[in-house]
């Protein structure tokens, strides 16, 4: 029972619960797989959305929700519009489930290593840029020297990178904390400043003019990154400072390689990674047909950071490579 005058986040945290409440909730009933349920209402925002995740029936998720709310005696939902929505009650629980399921994967996790005698595994989310020049010549570096280590690579938008990072689906990333997320949750550590550029096909009208300016580029087709992102809304600054209309033809996708062979096949201009397209313009085959262009105008983007969650201890395969990663992005500073 919640003392008088304590808060909801203080009857789900410190002493109360962690030497008290524990025990009693685990007395009444309290499962593995109600916590499973309570992280799953908190990311699909319906009940009958996250029994579909979880693979059982809606009637079977309703009963869990109400065993769940008669063991903690507190409302964890309320119905909204669209679903339902997390109390205080529920949003303080589902941390701490999220918490526990973690730190029971990592047991899994250390295990299964033991077991195997390999070097453990590595989840790891980074954008563009980083992936290119830092992420990989670490996970070289780490796959060498522990042959045995099983490392798994997400490139994503910040966006999505942590909201994987809070659901425990990446270990840490290399991203930029959005702004629509509380920046205490997380540890951030900034490591570099992503610059970007406008790439072409061979023999694009623009391809072979000394100097592109924006007003050169909006009767041009843009392939773009979705709306919001850091890069698409740098873009469309320079174009709004500048008074030059926005491109009116756009494709958005986050794919880079969706966006290589848009550009490749049309006069299409896409922003991109400087790194990336430095890869894709030196490779061979069809992505060597890729052109830089050179502008009268930089393309920086916000510094991106190594992050990891706030209270979370990275497993020590994952802090191998984070060194790594921290080590190498301090060599290529130009400090």
């Amino acid at each position: 029972m919640r003392l008088h005058g304590e808060s909801e986040d203080q009857f789900f945290a410190g002493e109360s619960f962690d030497n008290l409440q524990g025990v009693a909730l685990l007395r009444s009933g309290l499962k593995l797989s109600h916590l499973r349920m309570i992280v799953a209402i908190e990311e699909h925002k319906q009940v009958s959305a996250a029994a579909d995740a979880l693979n059982i029936s809606q009637p079977a998720a309703s009963r869990m929700l109400t065993e769940m709310e008669m063991i903690l005696k507190a409302q964890l939902c309320e119905r909204v519009s669209r679903g339902v929505a997390l109390t205080a009650f529920g949003r303080a629980f589902a941390r701490r489930a999220r918490t526990i399921l973690l730190e029971l994967r990592e047991v899994d996790r250390e295990l299964s290593a033991l077991k195997s005698g390999t070097g453990g595994s590595v989840f790891l989310g980074s954008v563009t840029a980083p992936a290119i020049s830092l992420a990989v010549p670490a996970i070289q570096q780490v796959s060498a020297a522990y042959p045995g280590i099983e490392v798994n690579v997400r490139v994503e938008t910040s966006n999505v990178l942590a909201r994987e990072l809070l659901a425990a689906q990446q270990d840490f990333i290399i991203a930029r904390v959005p702004d629509d997320l509380n920046p205490r949750l997380f540890n951030v550590t900034e490591i570099g400043i992503e610059k970007a550029c406008l790439i072409v096909r061979k023999g694009h009208p623009l391809a072979d003019k000394p100097v592109v300016g924006l007003a050169d580029l909006p009767h041009y087709d843009w392939v773009f990154q979705p709306s919001g992102t850091l890069l698409r809304r740098r873009i469309e600054e320079l174009f709004l400072a500048a008074g030059v209309p926005l491109p009116s033809t756009v494709v958005n996708t986050s794919s880079i390689l969706l966006t290589t062979a848009i550009v490749c096949g049309s006069n299409a201009i896409a922003p991109v990674a400087r790194d990336m397209a430095n890869f894709v313009a030196d490779v061979g085959a069809q992505a060597g047909e890729i052109r830089i262009l050179d502008t009268d105008f930089e393309i920086d983007i916000k510094p991106y950071s190594l992050i990891s969650v706030k209270g979370r201890a990275l497993p020590p395969s994952a802090k191998l490579l984070y060194d790594l990663i921290l080590q190498r992005s301090r060599m290529l500073s130009p400090d």
